[in-house]
């Protein structure tokens, strides 16, 4: 019985369609920590404070927004693209082009000189990657066939587009410019261009073309209503909606605060960018890896929402070892210990929450509901999270960690009051907690 289900798990895992959702997840999360991490990175560097740094993170704002923009990308048709590739994956190369554009962009601007020409780029950056994430997201859901190796694959390139991101650029800013660091790290989006010529056509996809003779006011509202309203009226109408809309926005915060802060505080202790590069990048990634891995398998085991709980536990806990470390100081191999409890955790939570996030999309509005959760997602790690440089600036390292554990609280409060909820008013459901 363990091989048969082995044999089916490893023929989900050799599918093709799991290695094109592997790639185009790498090309998701490179861009991501251009404008996080590795962004605060390069600006400690040079010297700018600690609350400015924590208001970059409103430069991801982009990505809390993106449900605002989804419906067009899921009805409109590229010109050329489209009919080219189909509607998904015109969308998909033609945002990847604009993600190259806005990185090569960022890393020729000078944070020292014109901070606020850096955020502006930023930003654009922050649109770009959005924007790719949400036909990324909706293709994915379209053609994958099993949703839990589906989320396992996605999350897997995702970390390791952000471990090339992270540990790549910072490494690479030793012996390069920051402008060649990121016109290296735009050539490896062409690893999704690639990957969009030889990926499937999604089965859904679709033709719809909005041209100028067309776009009478009636129609628009006819269009405005069913292809934007209605995927938001669907979802907010359903059962427990608000209680799962505030679930979403809390469940990672306390990883979202901390996150902002990280590099500043390694910067501040004395590591190296190699030492950080080496502990928090790549060892840090293939922990995180390996926690997708983990929570792809839990979720599958013990479905999602035990899995979230559980998750949601050990994320909490683990950004106390950060008060340790904080108290410890420059100490290489208890930043490895740290650094990998925390990033395990934080795979096995993402995992869960990926699962969580599809099952809640209803199929006939996938790409615009997908967009919606994880805009509601990105919403406590921007806006919540920008504060983090404040509290940092004004709360010992010790004091600040330790909040960061006690924010992961409220989450996991509204996690066993749905679960509750489901019981008592869904107990056909009972068997999915």
């Amino acid at each position: 019985m363990i091989s048969i289900k082995i044999n089916k798990l490893f023929a989900k895992v050799k599918d093709t369609r799991t290695l094109v959702i592997f790639c185009l997840g790498f090309v998701s999360g490179l861009p991501l920590l251009l404008t996080l991490s590795t962004l605060s990175y390069w600006l400690a560097t040079v010297g700018i404070n600690k609350t400015a740094i924590g208001l970059f993170a409103l430069v991801g704002i982009p990505y809390s927004l993106k449900f605002l923009w989804s419906p067009f990308l899921d009805q409109i048709s590229l010109p050329i693209l489209s009919k080219l590739l189909g509607n998904r994956r015109g969308w998909i190369l033609f945002t990847q082009i604009l993600v190259m554009i806005s990185m090569i962009g960022l890393g020729r601007s000078n944070p020292e000189i014109n901070v606020f020409q850096t955020a502006i780029w930023a930003t654009l950056l922050s649109f770009s990657s959005a924007s790719q994430d949400i036909v990324i997201d909706g293709y994915r859901v379209e053609i994958e066939r099993d949703r839990g190796v589906g989320s396992s694959a996605i999350q897997l390139g995702y970390r390791l587009g952000m471990l090339i991101s992270g540990a790549g650029a910072i490494y690479l800013s030793v012996f390069f410019q920051w402008s060649q660091v990121f016109q290296i790290m735009a050539s490896l989006m062409l690893v999704g261009s690639i990957t969009v010529f030889l990926s499937p056509k999604s089965p859904e996809d679709s033709q719809k073309n909005i041209s100028s003779t067309e776009g009478t006011f009636n129609f628009v509202k006819e269009w405005f209503l069913q292809n934007v309203l209605e995927p938001f009226r669907e979802f907010i109408t359903r059962r427990f909606s608000f209680t799962i809309i505030i679930f979403i926005i809390l469940y990672k915060l306390g990883d979202a605060v901390l996150g902002v802060m990280a590099n500043p505080f390694y910067i501040e202790i004395g590591f190296s960018a190699q030492q950080i590069a080496t502990a928090s990048k790549v060892f840090g990634s293939l922990a995180t890896i390996a926690g997708v891995v983990v929570g792809g398998l839990l979720t599958s085991s013990i479905g999602i929402f035990k899995s979230l709980l559980i998750c949601g536990v050990l994320q909490a806990l683990s950004n106390l070892m950060f008060v340790f470390q904080s108290i410890v100081g420059n100490d290489f191999s208890i930043l490895f210990l740290t650094i990998g409890i925390e990033n395990l955790s934080g795979g096995m939570g993402a995992a869960a929450f990926v699962a969580f996030l599809s099952s809640l999309c209803n199929r006939s509005h996938i790409i615009t509901q997908y967009a919606l959760l994880t805009s509601l997602m990105a919403f406590g790690r921007t806006t919540l999270s920008a504060t983090g440089g404040w509290l940092a600036d004004h709360l010992s390292w010790p004091i600040f960690f330790l909040l960061s554990s006690f924010l992961a609280i409220p989450g996991l409060l509204i996690l066993l009051l749905l679960m509750r909820k489901i019981r008592l008013f869904l107990p056909d459901k009972t068997n999915q907690i």
